[in-house]
């Protein structure tokens, strides 16, 4: 038998409570007082805040999985990414890891504080963003500066790209060309009014062109704000290169919707496999 949504909410208040007292228990390890009201990551898998302690103004993040799938380039992603140095953005301090035996693994992350807000408080874009030609500069640059990053973490490999869209949109493409890349560029994860780019979990060797083609993707529902995302990332999304890693990533987003977030993208992303396919 399903669950109602009423047991289904009362499992998430539990969660979330679980999570917040994982985020007490990690500040009380490091030394520092948790300074706001915690945000909660996507579908509650982590949770974060801002926090004071010794040392002045930080930023402490807490993650859950459950074990056989707390390993890997994402558990690691955020800490891998301290060997990027010449892009706003946190840099991991120290590290707590524990578990629930054979149950959950949680990793906590005390990491420096970037001021800042987000663009948009949800991944994709529902309204235009007003940014200064400065600070999309600042983006194209620090997309250039991850480009040419050498590493050898991976986003996904390609046979999984390959799945992925066959299964998303029946269509077959061939990655020709790949580069490293923050891996899941969206308007939550990047900052204004001074720039700055969060959530390193995912970054890794992914096709040419994909956080491009990420951020556009999750700009559809602001038409203006999505042409400047084209214009300024032209070089980069109008060649063949482009046209795959647009294919891959609205393969993805749709994938999400599929599992119900951001519902309200279906029909642009599916209008922009149909304006790309061959």
């Amino acid at each position: 038998m399903d669950p109602t949504a009423a047991e289904v909410a009362e499992a998430d208040r539990q969660f979330a409570e679980w999570m917040r007292s994982n985020l007490a228990r990690a500040a009380d390890h490091f030394g520092v007082q948790v300074d706001g009201e915690p945000v909660f990551g996507w579908r509650l898998r982590s949770i974060s805040s801002p926090t004071n302690g010794p040392d002045g103004r930080r930023w402490l993040r807490v993650v859950s999985e459950q074990i056989q799938w707390a390993d890997g380039d994402w558990w690691t992603g955020n800490t891998d990414a301290n060997t990027i140095t010449s892009i706003r953005k946190p840099h991991v301090l120290d590290v707590l890891e524990w578990e629930i035996p054979e149950v959950r693994r949680q990793r906590a992350e005390l990491m420096t504080h970037v001021p800042g807000r987000r663009c948009s408080d949800t991944d994709a874009l529902r309204a235009e963003v007003e940014l200064p030609s400065a600070w999309w500069g600042e983006l194209h640059r620090s997309l250039d500066v991850i480009r040419a990053t050498p590493t050898t973490r991976m986003r996904k490999d390609e046979p999984a790209i390959h799945t992925a869209v066959h299964d998303a949109l029946g269509l077959s493409i061939e990655v020709r060309e790949w580069e490293t890349v923050h891996g899941d560029l969206h308007w939550a994860n990047l900052l204004q009014p001074e720039f700055g780019i969060l959530d390193w979990e995912l970054w890794g060797r992914g096709p040419v062109g994909t956080d491009a083609a990420s951020l556009y993707c999750y700009s559809l529902l602001a038409p203006r704000t999505a042409a400047t995302v084209w214009g300024v990332f032209a070089d980069v999304l109008d060649i063949p290169t482009g046209t795959t890693a647009l294919l891959y990533v609205a393969a993805r987003l749709l994938r999400r919707v599929d599992m119900g977030d951001h519902p309200e993208l279906a029909i642009p992303l599916r209008r922009l496999v149909d304006e790309l396919a061959p």
